[in-house]
């Protein structure tokens, strides 16, 4: 084992997530959104016409619409001040769009990354790797095994360049539009950064493909888009980590994800996000699968002050078939409200959506989730499962689902469960020579095992990590 994996392995958890750097920027807008704004982000951007009209399309939007406030039971969002946002940092770095290698980064962002644990999983299990720090991309690479293939793995910005055609037709157009959502328009105003994935007819990526996201400036919002395109019968897997320190005041995450799936095409997009308290995560996330395609879907999500999360798909085709995975964890103050979406609008299309939560504290989880499926789409099926976990009586866990069934012959299941730490589960494993700390613990493992078990070695690993520093403190 290398001193780098052995010092990684060393690392305390805590530390490897709230540590913070000196902010250094080359460029960075004022706080605020203007017309002003969008077009600097642009100019410095390089960007084509078309890109900045669809900026400032959404801007309009963005100031036309209200902010969302009468979901019931949803997180307080007054805090979030738009005003006192910097939308736009560009980190100080020489190349534009990300350094070839590692070694050329400034040593700050070196030793984040090193920090996070990217350059390790790059060697050892990652077809690619993106890393963004602020607003922008400072690394990207793709195996030369897969670039020979046709497969492109670049940031967004690259794809704007080279990529134009491909990028214009579903950017922000079929998927996720402007229109969507106050955030979506948001996003599509000042998004910056982010990964461009495309996989070719017949091909199957046998290894994930990760991106990292990390802010570190304090008061600044991360906007990064993440484009998917894979082809009939191709397969690929995406992986996002996402993190920030914890400052003082109020950040703001509000990235994007547009997936398309090919016909018979296999896409799981897998995220682990471990924001700080003070972040507010609001992000927008759409698959559109055509017939016979799979898209999985696999996310925890964690350590914000208040996340609104609903990943969304569109079975389109007849055949395809759509999984979510969930996992949120909600302390002292935080209010963690995720879920999801499913459009049946083809014939003998599936879903299924397993959600589970965990909250201590007084934290808040919910579930909300809506599944709908349209006249015509006979032989359907979907199944909701939701499962809560509570460590006192202060906390809180709710559910929501709504169902929008306009065909008959189709299947439909949903079921919820909501208990706390059972006295005598606890006992049981005492009596088995676990103090009760570690019991806890190993139930909570056991509870998020159907999550865990689906995601890369280091990144259930990881998740496992994350949750037992959340319970320290709170147990006994």
């Amino acid at each position: 084992m290398s001193s780098d994996q052995d010092h990684l392995k060393e690392t305390d958890t805590e530390a490897r997530f709230e540590f913070k750097k000196e902010e250094s920027s080359a460029f960075e807008t004022e706080a605020g959104l203007t017309e002003e704004t969008v077009r600097v982000i642009s100019e410095d951007k390089d960007e084509p016409d078309w890109m900045l009209e669809r900026r400032l399309r959404a801007l309009e939007q963005f100031q036309q619409m209200p902010m969302p406030t009468d979901w019931p039971g949803q997180p307080d969002l007054s805090e979030i001040d738009i005003e006192n946002i910097v939308p736009y940092i560009r980190p100080d770095i020489e190349t534009r769009g990300g350094a070839e290698s590692w070694e050329d980064l400034p040593e700050e962002i070196q030793d984040t990354f090193d920090k996070l644990g990217i350059p390790e999983a790059e060697k050892n299990a990652l077809s690619g790797v993106g890393a963004q720090y602020e607003s922008e991309i400072v690394y990207q690479n793709m195996q030369e095994q897969w670039e020979e293939k046709g497969v492109i793995f670049c940031d967004m910005d690259e794809a704007v360049r080279e990529h134009e055609e491909i990028v214009k037709e579903h950017f922000m157009t079929k998927c996720v539009p402007p229109s969507d959502n106050k955030f979506a328009a948001l996003h599509g105003a000042v998004w910056s950064g982010g990964s461009f994935v495309y996989v070719p007819e017949d091909v199957t990526v046998e290894m994930p493909i990760q991106a990292y996201f990390r802010m570190n400036s304090e008061g600044m919002g991360q906007f990064e888009h993440t484009l998917i395109v894979a082809e009939e019968n191709s397969e690929v897997h995406y992986i996002e980590g996402c993190s920030a320190p914890q400052y003082a005041t109020h950040n703001l995450h509000s990235g994007g994800v547009e997936v398309f799936v090919g016909e018979d095409a296999h896409v799981q997009y897998s995220t682990v996000q471990n924001w700080s308290k003070n972040t507010y995560n609001l992000n927008t996330k759409r698959a559109i699968v055509e017939a016979d395609g799979t898209m999985e879907w696999v996310s925890g999500s964690m350590g914000s002050k208040a996340t609104m999360l609903y990943p969304s798909t569109v079975l389109k085709g007849p055949g395809a078939t759509d999984n979510h995975i969930t996992i949120a964890f909600a302390g002292e103050g935080q209010n963690i409200d995720t879920g999801a979406k499913v459009y049946h609008n083809a014939p003998d299309t599936k879903s299924t959506i397993e959600s589970k939560s965990i909250s201590k504290d007084g934290g808040r989880t919910n579930y909300r989730g809506l599944v709908h499926i349209s006249d015509g789409a006979e032989d359907s099926s979907t199944s909701v499962e939701c499962d809560a976990l509570m460590f006192d009586n202060e906390s809180t866990s709710d559910t929501m689902p709504y169902m929008e069934i306009q065909e008959n012959k189709v299947d439909v299941a949903h079921e919820a469960t909501v208990g706390k730490i059972g006295d005598e589960d606890v006992f049981y494993l005492q009596s088995r020579g676990l103090d009760d700390d570690d019991a806890k613990q190993m139930i909570v493992a056991g509870f998020i095992e159907p999550i865990t078990e689906e995601l890369p070695i280091e990144y259930a690993v990881e998740l496992n990590r994350l949750i037992e520093l959340e319970m320290e403190g709170s147990l006994g």
